[in-house]
């Protein structure tokens, strides 16, 4: 069966999907730079290892309104032939490999669809119980509005002549009053110019952040001795562990217990089909239980072992130089140790970075099924 893999995320309530070969890279929304007489959907630009990268806003460029960005929010890097923009999204959910029989090209809702060639999505595809809007790129990248059927119609008769003056003039009266629609629109919209406004002082700063690593990446591009840590909370305290092993971040939604198994050992997840165990890791690093109320995990696969660990909230994806992390330091308590690899500052907090391997091999996270 012939497949596409694609990337699908969530954006404003939709399931949508980009071809995954498309896809450069993914990071948290960093902070943006404004930029002058950009296009109304490109909200900004960032210094990515020393390129300017324009960024979009799906919204805008869907035509809804603009909404507030937040922490949680991602960039995907796409590159569509000459062409490379950031997409902002809500969440990054995975890689789908979608075959051609299960994607509906057009919906028909009854209704005249001559316009049809200016849509940003390509189809619709089946996946279970989800429906995936597969987005166009060419079009999502490259169609603009003001260049579309611009041209005159030729006619070597005079009457023809006089026909295309009068329609080049109607044309013009119109781009006119567009351009000062446009401009009435400019001053409604200048309170984006300053990127997040309503943010708070942390989030700005963790947005801030981000912006430094991308753009510090370029000028430490040529040494080995960098790492990539996602960050999350555990009790008010702040843990890094290494990317290569995360798979995903999700929600938590219906958890199912498990009879008969370590407390450590929350319950089963329905993760898209596939049933995932969570483990709070709390109890192994000598921390307290966790609440009642559980909300985000991440997923991870180390050697073909998938297993979600339940975290408070997911803070960051950063990027550090080994000389910036320090070791464990001798008075943290013996048993936190072994599963430590070290120390880095995040937000003015020292941040425990996990070796996550030690952990799931020495802790007692998994449970061994034939005891």
């Amino acid at each position: 069966m012939d497949t596409t893999p694609y990337l699908i995320f969530e954006q404003n309530g939709f399931l949508c999907g980009v071809e995954a070969c498309c896809v450069r890279e993914i990071f948290f929304l960093p902070e943006l730079t404004a930029i002058a007489e950009a296009p109304e959907d490109i909200v900004g630009a960032i210094d990515l290892r020393g390129e300017i990268l324009p960024v979009m806003d799906l919204n805008l460029r869907f035509g809804y309104v603009w909404q507030e960005y937040a922490v949680t929010d991602s960039a995907i890097v796409i590159e569509w032939q000459e062409s490379k923009v950031g997409i902002i999204v809500n969440q990054v959910r995975e890689v789908k490999d979608i075959s051609q029989d299960s994607i509906t090209p057009q919906l028909s809702y009854g209704r005249d669809n001559g316009q049809a060639s200016n849509h940003f999505v390509a189809g619709f595809a089946r996946c279970k119980s989800d429906i995936i809007m597969l987005l166009n790129l060419d079009r999502l990248i490259r169609y603009s509005p003001e260049k579309s059927d611009e041209s005159l119609p030729v006619s070597t008769s005079d009457g023809g002549m006089e026909e295309a003056r009068a329609e080049a003039d109607i044309e013009n009266l119109q781009r006119e009053i567009n351009a000062k629609m446009l401009g009435a629109n400019a001053k409604l919209l200048s309170k984006h110019h300053v990127f997040c406004p309503q943010a708070t002082p942390e989030e700005k700063a963790i947005f801030q952040s981000r912006a430094d690593n991308l753009r510090l990446q370029g000028e430490e591009e040529n040494s080995a001795a960098n790492i990539s840590l996602a960050v999350f909370a555990l009790n008010s305290e702040y843990f890094g562990i290494n990317l290569d092993v995360v798979r995903e971040f999700t929600d938590i939604r219906q958890v199912t217990p498990i009879p008969c198994t370590p407390d450590r050992i929350v319950g089963n997840m329905n993760l898209r089909g596939e049933i995932v165990t969570l483990v709070d890791i709390r109890s192994v690093l000598n921390m307290s239980a966790a609440a009642n109320y559980l909300s985000k995990a991440i997923v991870i696969e180390v050697a073909n072992l998938v297993t979600g660990i339940v975290v408070d909230e997911i803070l960051d994806i950063i990027y550090l130089n080994l000389s910036e992390i320090a070791p464990v330091p001798a008075a943290l308590h013996s048993a936190n140790r072994e599963y430590l690899w070290g120390t880095a500052l995040y937000g003015g907090k020292m941040m425990a970075i996990l070796n996550f391997q030690k952990l799931l091999t020495k802790g007692g996270v998994v449970v061994d099924e034939e005891v």
